[in-house]
């Protein structure tokens, strides 16, 4: 089997850590591997398989010799530092926002659009961890009966936006007494003027907003939706909420097809479908939930309801973990898709 040198750049983040781990669990046929981050990680040690190695400090040339580059050090880390991997020969896969519009970089994912890696010029770009979870449930529908609309409200959990978020969580949620006052400093963004409370809220913001009322975030969803599935006549809409939960994304999503199947029709090809687990017994309160989905790779859908006013509409709940399958799986499924198509 060939074997490949792989870099993991943002290596001491909560994605790093776990691009990581799925190298291992899914037993990727790494031959070297480098971990490479900022000056303040440098030299920190990390496990992979058995063997401990240092955090090095990215330079350009750490890239020498690298065949595929995992990234996930944020959309200036990545603008800087993907084009210096693709000129020493690395395949970029890179989980910021900085490259997913560029026309010329496939926004991939494997279970929905993996024949759009054939088309890479050295950087593929990893979708937004909501957009992802979604469209892995939408493919099958869409494959079946044809999409014509989507409005999706996001339920996000807090480690969506990083470390800090989690542990501003974690203390406010210690002083139920002064929730309301509570100290807050990073949500819903760090750079914004006002920052409010997590704990026993919920914040409809995600983001910055944008001109036309939507965040930053809405619109990923909205432009990642329409370009991973080839149809940009396709109508989106999404409302982006950070709750109070440590890992996992929920979505409740409404999708009107072009066809009209029954709700048994819709869950056999859900059921089908690679990737996505099929959990919907509500008689016996059978649904997913993010505490159980969190740790595991797989989107995990239930709820599903024919619209009262439509046949041709469905309501269906999805949940999975967002720094998984969100993140870090879908980066290393996309470099074993490019195995398995050999065009790496």
């Amino acid at each position: 089997m060939k074997t490949y040198n792989v870099a993991i750049m943002g290596a001491s983040g909560a994605v790093g850590q776990q691009m990581k781990d799925q190298l291992e669990k899914r037993n990727f046929p790494v031959k070297e591997i480098v971990f490479l981050a900022s000056s303040r990680s440098a030299g920190q040690e990390i496990e992979f398989n058995g063997k401990t190695h240092l955090i090095q400090e990215a330079v350009p040339e750490s890239f020498e010799g690298i065949d595929i580059a995992l990234f996930s050090a944020g959309g200036s880390i990545s603008e800087k530092f993907a084009p210096e991997a693709v000129k020493r020969g690395a395949v970029v896969i890179d989980n910021t926002s900085a490259f997913r519009m560029d026309k010329e970089v496939p926004l991939v994912v494997p279970e929905v659009n993996k024949k759009d890696l054939t088309l890479h010029n050295g950087i593929i770009a990893n979708p937004n961890c909501s957009t992802i979870q979604m469209v892995c449930a939408l493919q099958p529908l869409k494959e079946q009966y044809g999409l014509k609309k989507v409005v999706v409200s996001t339920y996000q959990a807090v480690s969506g936006a990083g470390l800090a978020a989690i542990n501003e969580l974690k203390a406010q949620a210690a002083d139920f007494e002064n929730a309301p006052n509570a100290e807050a400093n990073v949500l819903p963004v760090k750079s914004a003027e006002r920052h409010f409370p997590i704990a026993f809220n919920a914040i409809p913001q995600i983001d910055q907003f944008t001109d036309n009322g939507y965040t930053f975030e809405e619109m990923k969803m909205i432009n990642e939706t329409k370009k991973i599935m080839h149809d940009e006549h396709l109508a989106v809409a999404a409302t982006c909420v950070r709750l109070p939960v440590v890992t996992g994304h929920s979505e409740s999503v409404y999708v009107e097809l072009a066809g009209a199947p029954t709700v048994d029709d819709v869950k056999k090809a859900l059921a089908d479908a690679p990737g996505v687990v099929l959990m919907d017994d509500p008689s016996n309160q059978v649904y997913p939930m993010p505490l159980m989905a969190a740790g595991k790779d797989e989107v995990f859908v239930g709820r599903i309801r024919q619209d009262l006013d439509n046949p041709n509409g469905f309501h269906l709940w999805i949940v999975a973990d967002n720094l998984i399958k969100g993140a870090a799986l879908n980066s290393v499924q996309i470099a074993e898709s490019m195995i398995e198509q050999e065009i790496i």
